[in-house]
């Protein structure tokens, strides 16, 4: 680990340089360029607000506001858009790079690095846009936005090791990239972010509280809809999760790095 620690720090300018150039490369030959890391997130925020608070009506029960259930829903998405993306780009990132590992000599360590701080930016993002919608809407962020780094470290760390394990398997299995999607597409769905948790029959709230992402949304709900702190022992399971994640896929990483360019 501390190798890794030393390796990251001394590739630290390749590492940013990548994380700058990966996001440019979404907007190549765009006229509005870099705008569009503001103008995107902030469309969905919109549309999701006038769609479900003016267009259909929908209603959070127990929060006042008419526009409750959009921001409940964009909240949610902040997480899992977090969340989803470093998975999911986590577990083809050796394979998309596989040029670049065979013409190249750097620490194989810094593609999931990049692939998680072009993430967070891009969520970052998200987050400035949501706030400006928020606030158009009369719904200002309150104290407890002091836990959102909390939140988004959380996050990450559950993201990076789950994405790491799977990009290491995929290397040598190339179906478990194929198996990743669907799972992250049902996963959402399992996740209390579209429905009120509060809607799940009482036989199901028990598997569901085995979600980890259940309880880390959770969180993001409590503080940018509630301005409540999160619910910081439910945040103990993902967390553990987390660091059981990561030290396993560090020791996969570690076994299978040296025959990881033969395979690709």
């Amino acid at each position: 680990m501390n190798s890794w620690a030393i390796a990251l720090y001394r590739y630290r300018h390749f590492v940013t340089s990548s994380i700058v150039n990966d996001i440019k490369s979404r907007f190549a030959r765009s006229r509005l360029g870099a705008l569009w890391v503001i103008l995107q997130p902030l469309a969905q925020v919109a549309i999701f607000a006038i769609v479900l608070s003016e267009v259909l009506m929908a209603r959070l029960p127990g929060i006042e506001s008419k526009f409750g259930f959009a921001i409940y829903l964009t909240a949610g998405l902040m997480a899992w858009s977090l969340f989803s993306e470093i998975v999911l780009r986590s577990s083809t990132v050796f394979i998309d790079n596989a040029n670049l590992l065979k013409k190249i000599s750097f620490p194989r360590i810094c593609l999931p690095v990049v692939v998680a701080g072009t993430a967070l930016v891009n969520n970052a993002m998200l987050f400035l846009a949501i706030l400006v919608v928020f606030a158009l809407l009369g719904h200002w962020a309150g104290v407890a936005i002091a836990y959102l780094p909390l939140l988004v470290l959380v996050t990450t760390l559950f993201a990076v090791g789950l994405g790491l394990f799977l990009g290491v398997l995929n290397v040598f299995v190339r179906d478990v990239g194929q198996v990743t999607g669907v799972v992250i597409q049902l996963w959402f769905w399992l996740t209390p972010i579209v429905y009120p948790a509060n809607i799940i029959p009482e036989q199901f709230r028990a598997i569901v509280a085995l979600n980890p992402m259940t309880h880390v949304v959770a969180g993001y709900q409590n503080v940018l809809l509630r301005n409540e702190a999160p619910d910081l022992q439910s945040l103990l399971v993902p967390l553990g999760l987390s660091f059981v994640l990561m030290f396993v896929a560090f020791l996969l990483f570690r076994r299978a790095s040296a025959e990881m360019v033969d395979v690709l």
